[in-house]
């Protein structure tokens, strides 16, 4: 059996956990909104027609903060639509998804889940329709306590006191065709700046001082994806138009298997190792414009979509109907291995990556699934997240891993893929790694500077059947299972991962 060494120390520190880096993500798409956290009349749906069984999943996730309320959707999206009485929001066209919006939920109804859920609110602005007054009016409406017309529309609305949103993404993936309202690097820099000093102006931020809510951090938009024909080149060219005016650069990025590919099963596996480059290129491109513009200021990154989507059959849906069933990706083992490799990225990289969403949280592309009045199940990637949101923290410590590689379309990618977070207040270690050889690997960690470890838990998922998934007549198909602790001397212990398969252990001392 081969082994792999894996050392840490707790005094080799990448950086601190943002816990927003545990966030979701949910657009007017499918039935994110409506079926999925929405949906008056449901058994287990409150006052509000939350549903509560999708609540409670929520919940177990431990999500701190959720993207909202698109996407593409928020390109052709006016916030005014959807507030006040609800039998006076109009029916939109909603160009985005081919569907037809009610507009039944909307800014207020989305501020009420989240004090349900106690999750922090993450807002959006629309770039590509909307103009800079338009963002400027909904932070107005969201933050400003009254005696203007905008503010007495909320507290008319219902919601006497501000909302105080801290975090607002200006547009979504502005350098793409597809999007409504399509701009140029140098036009969406330009607008993107204006925008976020009428944002910052409308929350009392004058000079750089805080407001009466503190100061917003604001994120602007990214490439896309790192194949973009215009990525680099378009997030040097915002940044260079808004760089001290906001505080995070967006990215977003899906992987998927393709059974076309040459080596399906190893490009796949590779996405971590990818992404993590990706990541690389953009923590570059932040650190240029940084020297360019001698600026003290450290601009982070938001990576507010990311996720797995191999959704590939055509849509069966017809035109403009309401909520319809789109991107309902169900999630199998394999993809499962993958999600958790792309986890244990977003830790390592915690120095500069200060909030991602998860894309999304409920039916589109999800870790929760529900069908109308009815069931909820957990897909496979629901369980790496869990585990990972509601143990990890602290700081993320650097490994120094002699894991051999396989190929992929990517490049290199190592078969043992490794995160290790310190958090000292709770005084634990967590170790997540995953096995993406196709055999059993010996793993010898070796954690040092931590103090008097002694292994608290130690979750291992792992099958027989790479495409094994959930569902809602067998919902436990995939699931961890908990394993024998392994003993730790000499600040040593040795792990045996079976052959893919992803293992989470927790120490304290």
């Amino acid at each position: 059996m081969k082994r792999t060494k894996i050392f840490a120390d707790a005094n080799l520190v990448v950086g601190s956990i943002d816990r927003h880096i545990f966030g979701s993500f949910i657009e007017h798409l499918g039935r994110a909104v409506y079926e999925g956290i929405y949906e008056p009349g449901h058994p287990t749906a409150d006052e509000n027609g939350f549903r509560g069984d999708v609540l409670a999943l929520i919940k177990e996730l431990n999500v701190p903060i959720v993207r909202y309320p698109g996407g593409n959707f928020l390109s052709g999206y006016d916030w005014r639509d959807g507030i006040g009485p609800r039998e006076k929001r109009p029916v939109r066209l909603d160009l985005a998804w081919f569907s037809t919006e009610t507009n039944e939920f909307g800014t207020d109804e989305f501020m009420k889940w989240c004090k349900t859920t106690e999750i922090e609110p993450m807002m959006a602005v629309n770039m590509g329709t909307g103009t800079i007054l338009d963002a400027a009016h909904l932070v107005e409406y969201c933050n400003h306590p009254g005696g203007t017309t905008i503010s007495d529309m909320r507290r008319a609305n219902g919601a006497e006191q501000p909302y105080g949103v801290r975090y607002w993404c200006i547009g979504n993936e502005m350098d793409g065709p597809w999007q409504t309202g399509h701009l140029t690097a140098d036009e969406y820099g330009r607008k993107a700046l204006e925008a976020a000093k009428l944002m910052r102006w409308t929350n009392g931020e004058m000079d750089g001082k805080a407001g009466p809510n503190g100061k917003l951090r604001l994120i602007v938009s990214g490439s896309s994806n790192h194949d973009m024909p215009t990525f680099p080149e378009w997030d040097r060219k915002v940044l260079e138009h808004t760089y001290e005016q906001i505080d995070l650069l967006s990215m977003h990025r899906y992987y998927m298997y393709s059974a076309s590919r040459k080596r399906p099963l190893e490009d796949f596996l590779g996405s971590a190792d990818d992404m993590h480059e990706f990541i690389g290129t953009l923590r570059a491109t932040i650190e240029y414009v940084r020297a360019k513009e001698r600026s003290s200021k450290r601009v982070g990154i938001s990576f507010d979509e990311w996720n797995i989507w191999t959704v590939t059959a055509p849509r069966n849906e017809p035109l403009w109907k309401r909520a319809p069933h789109l991107l309902e990706d169900v999630y199998t083992f394999q993809d499962c291995l993958v999600f958790a490799g792309m986890m244990n990225t977003l830790l390592n990289n915690c120095d500069v990556v200060k909030a991602a969403c998860l894309a999304q949280l409920v039916n589109v592309i999800a870790p929760i699934m529900t069908e109308k009045g009815g069931r909820v199940f957990r897909q496979t990637s629901f369980y790496p997240f869990r585990a990972i949101a509601n143990n990890a923290g602290g700081e993320t410590v650097r490994t120094i891993s002699d894991s051999d590689l396989f190929e992929t379309m990517y490049g290199g990618a190592r078969c043992i893929n490794e995160a290790v977070t310190h958090n000292k207040e709770k005084r634990e270690v967590c170790v997540s790694v995953c096995n993406y050889a196709q055999e059993d690997r010996e793993v010898v960690l070796e954690l040092r500077s931590f103090g008097a470890l002694r292994a608290a838990e130690y979750l291992e998922m792992a099958s027989n059947d790479l495409f094994a998934v959930n569902s809602f007549d067998a919902p436990e198909t995939v699931v961890p299972h908990e394993r024998e602790l392994p003993s730790v001397k000499d600040d040593r212990l040795t792990l045996r991962l079976p052959a893919m398969s992803w293992s989470f252990l927790k120490l304290n001392y």
